[in-house]
């Protein structure tokens, strides 16, 4: 039993404030639950076209900010923005990076974009959950706020794999394998 099998996961956390633009612990989680067969919405690594944010995407904006071109920089913003919480809508469940010490302004709105549709939440808090921001547990069940990235691999482990498993009031599973 996979009960997450072709379940769409989005991958939310800063990315322009940033050393490696957020792709490392998206690249972990991928892998750590590759046998599960999720489909990752991924904004470093976009199933489309548009609103890419990329490395040399980032430097030129900074580079745009730099020489006030603030136009450029809102219009392509209002695309990224349309592009994640499209994501947003789309995915089945998020898991969410959360780094206190990063501005993380496009985070929350997706956050609280999942939470208003009543989607599995994941929050993988930096320092650990007692560093959560007070705010998130009005919002999210505090069971799933967690502390390391092996408690979110376990718990997604458990909710696909084991037979009995409680709380799982958000949560919401089609069967795509027929098993």
């Amino acid at each position: 039993m996979n009960r997450l099998a072709f379940n769409r996961g989005f991958l939310c956390g800063a990315m322009d404030r940033v050393a490696d633009g957020g792709v490392e612990w998206r690249q972990y989680i991928a892998h750590a639950l590759a046998d599960l067969k999720i489909l990752w919405l991924d904004p470093c690594n976009k199933p489309i076209r548009i609103g890419t944010e990329d490395p040399e995407n980032r430097d030129r904006r900074r580079s745009l900010k730099t020489h006030g071109d603030f136009d450029t920089v809102a219009l392509e913003m209002r695309q990224i923005r349309t592009v994640n919480l499209r994501m947003v809508d789309i995915a089945d469940f998020i898991i969410v990076h959360i780094d206190i010490s990063v501005h993380a302004c496009g985070t929350y709105e997706e956050v609280f974009w999942a939470n208003r549709m009543m989607k599995p939440i994941l929050v993988h808090s930096v320092g650990g959950k007692q560093n959560a921001p007070d705010y998130l547990f009005g919002t999210v069940p505090h069971q799933l706020i967690f502390s390391t990235w092996e408690e979110i691999v376990a718990y997604l482990q458990h909710v696909a794999r084991d037979e009995h498993v409680k709380d799982l009031k958000r949560w919401r599973f089609f069967n795509f394998t027929g098993e």
